[in-house]
This record gives C-alpha cells, structure tokens and sequence, in this order.
C-alpha cells in the first residue's frame, strides 16, 4: 500500500539520517573540489561588475571634460582600461564548471533514484 521507502522512515530513522549525513559528506567533498574555481569566478565577476561602474563613471568624466576642455587622447585610454579589464574579467566569470563537477553526487542521486523506482515496482 505504501512505498517501501516509508516503512524503512518509520522502522530504522537512523538509516535515512545516515544515508542524509554521508549525502552531505559526499557535496562537501566535491564543493571543496569546485569551490576554489566557483570562488575564482565570483571573484572575477565582482571585479567585472565593479570595473564596469567605474568605466561609467569615467567615461561620463571624460565626455565633461572632453566638451569643456577639448580632445585629448587620456579621455579615451583612462576609461578604456577599465572597460578592457571588466570585459576580460566578465568573460573569465562565464567560463562553465568542468564537466566532471559533482559528477560523483550525480551518479549516487541516480542510483538512489533506480533503487527507489525498483522497490515501487515491486510493492
């Protein structure tokens, strides 16, 4: 009448809490694996955001100075700099997680899943 999985949550907690704990285990493993990249890339994203606002701010700067003063090279290569470093930073920020990020985990939600559907085919 019902799934198996609820009598097993019934009978024996400690299982399910086990099986839970070593879930958590096994993504604190990986994360620690992906987390120097992930950190690497909310790094580079901060510093496209923040590169970005500034090249704002300096080209409407230089667009001020550029209309009282007259011309002049720096107003374009000041802000320049910052635009090229927020578009590299950007595009380092994009890159995708290796193929092989929480491969692991993925493959133990899947076999957990056909063992789950396995045992309520057979109830």
């Amino acid at each position: 009448m019902f799934h198996p999985i609820f009598s097993v949550l019934l009978r024996k907690p400690e299982l399910v809490a086990d099986h839970l704990s070593s879930y958590a285990g096994l993504v604190r493993d990986e994360a620690r694996d992906v987390g120097s990249e992930l950190a690497k890339r909310a790094v580079a994203g901060v510093l496209a955001a923040v590169c970005l606002l500034v090249f704002l701010v300096l080209a409407g700067v230089a667009a001020m100075l550029g209309a009282i003063a007259g011309f002049h090279w720096m107003l374009l290569v000041v802000p320049g700099v910052f635009l090229v470093i927020a578009i590299v930073a950007g595009l380092e920020a994009k890159k995708k997680l290796p193929n092989g990020a929480f491969k692991e985990l993925r493959s133990q939600l899947n076999a957990d899943a056909q063992a789950l559907h396995t045992l309520g085919a057979q109830s």
